[in-house]
């Protein structure tokens, strides 16, 4: 289908007020930009039981991280999400209302790292720093008052690359993860992305612009941290929710790696939104479909650890 009516509204309000692609400012400008207008569309701000900020000692210093707690007793089964920007821009605040929402709607604990940014720092710093924390969650549950069996992470756009990236870590030197949600992931780095380039909507330019300052080695591309749907073998990775956005250029990557760990036997749910476009999940202000898909997204993280509690019991 065409453009959803959302999304046509929201390419005509960027029309009227001329912003600028993100790949024409500079670096600083672009990061504000992306803030702003993603704060924009996230509509009201959840209120969350506790929200605390600390640090995590990562490969490279201390890697801050944001805690939201739901109301009830622990330990708490506690998801990681990392947040997207094409590994160049955002921050702890970008995913800050997705993360209020799913702490309560889940509910559970969330945690959002704040993983190292490109170009000043390119892969693999990034999927490294993410790996960590979530290998220091699992090493000190009593700090967190998590449970350490019950454990998963998530990222929408390079977020989801990196949680996928992170679950090939943790399939190999642990912990054991419950679940995956990847939102519109780049899954390989390697292909010249499909599309137009409309500069009202994230476009082919866009995703080559992020590539360009996160692979200082273009040659990185084809090492599966940077494009998991590279991956020799995808067996034994955590149960997934895969989420596009049928005018995204990363939809067919994305849908490709869900059949990919299908194939490989893991338990996988796509979910493809029509109309939609890149961004959606992290603005549901403006998109209804956010909204389903956020609560999507808690409703799978629900029954996977639940699941995971049944099976432990």
């Amino acid at each position: 289908m065409g453009l959803h009516p959302e999304a046509e509204a929201y390419r005509a309000a960027r029309a009227a007020a001329g912003t600028p692609p993100l790949y024409t400012q500079t670096l600083a400008e672009a990061r504000a930009a992306d803030l702003a207008a993603i704060q924009a569309g996230a509509g009201a701000v959840e209120p969350v039981h506790e929200v605390r900020d600390g640090y995590v000692p990562g490969p490279d210093g201390d890697i801050p991280v944001r805690v939201y707690r739901p109301a009830g007793a622990g330990p708490l089964p506690t998801l990681l999400y990392f947040f997207g920007g094409g590994w160049t821009l955002g921050s702890i605040d970008t995913a800050d209302g997705i993360c209020r929402r799913l702490a309560n709607a889940v509910p559970c604990q969330v945690v959002t790292v704040g993983y190292r940014l490109a170009p000043e720092h390119p892969f693999p710093a990034a999927v490294h720093d993410c790996h960590a924390a979530l290998r220091h969650v699992a090493a000190h549950p009593t700090e967190f008052d998590a449970d350490p069996e019950r454990l998963a992470v998530g990222g929408d756009s390079a977020g989801g690359n990196l949680a996928a990236a992170v679950t090939l870590l943790a399939r190999d030197g642990g912990p054991r993860l419950a679940a995956q949600v990847l939102v519109y992931p780049n899954t390989d780095q390697t292909i010249e992305p499909p599309g137009g380039e409309d500069p009202l909507l994230f476009n082919r330019r866009s995703v080559t612009w992020y590539r360009s300052h996160y692979l200082a080695d273009p040659a990185d591309a084809r090492h599966p941290l940077a494009s998991p749907l590279l991956a020799d073998d995808l067996a034994g990775l955590p149960p997934a929710l895969v989420i596009t956005a049928e005018h995204d250029p990363l939809c067919a990557e994305g849908e490709r790696y869900a059949d990919r760990l299908r194939a490989a036997g893991v338990p996988t749910v796509l979910t493809r939104y029509p109309g939609m476009v890149h961004g959606f999940f992290a603005m549901p202000g403006t998109f209804d479909a956010g909204r389903r898909a956020q609560a999507a997204a808690a409703t799978f993280l629900g029954t996977r650890f639940d699941r995971t509690a049944a099976d432990d019991g």
